[in-house]
């Protein structure tokens, strides 16, 4: 299975569709807010969004829904990344409910080679991820550092690190 892109395997205009979705549970929303300390009751108060806002419900916070999104788009885009190095630009479009499930995809927008190291380069991307019924919702830009194929071959190659299996001795009778 591939995991992330060498700078070569990146072509501007093609679009990654990744798979698979994600159905946003109520448990997801409640845990990232505590993990992230973001108490607003809009995202943990159910009867507070029902009484007192425009949705009548609890909304997703919006960075689980930029992190889960980045995440898809890993095994795609970074899987190989040397870094992440800029988030250009994050629009949070429409709102996801409990019991949506995101899909999302990538466009490659352009590709530059580094400047100062020949063995990687600089991918441009935008990420867009939507619900089940099509609806936007999420917008990112992105700068990525990937490496080249030469770098990752002179690394170790796919799985740089992954230890061989080692069968245990077998006794003689």
């Amino acid at each position: 299975m591939q995991f992330g892109r060498t700078y070569e395997e990146f072509t501007v205009g093609d679009v990654y569709k990744h798979w698979p979705g994600k159905t946003v549970t109520e448990y997801d929303d409640h845990l990232f807010c505590l993990l992230t300390m973001n108490h607003h009751p809009l995202h943990m108060d159910s009867n507070y969004a029902e009484r007192t806002t425009d949705f009548g419900k609890n909304v997703v916070v919006g960075n689980y829904i930029y992190s889960l999104l980045l995440g898809m788009s890993v095994p795609d885009v970074s899987g190989k990344a040397i870094a992440n190095l800029e988030i250009e630009s994050l629009k949070h479009v429409a709102p996801t409910f409990h019991g949506d499930t995101l899909y999302g995809e990538t466009t490659v927008l352009d590709k530059t080679p580094s400047k100062s190291k020949s063995d990687r380069g600089i991918v441009y991307v935008e990420t867009k991820g939507y619900k089940q019924d099509g609806t936007l919702v999420c917008v990112f830009r992105r700068k990525v550092m990937v490496p080249t194929a030469t770098y990752v071959k002179e690394r170790g190659g796919e799985q740089p690190g992954r230890p061989e299996l080692r069968e245990p001795a077998r006794k003689e009778k």
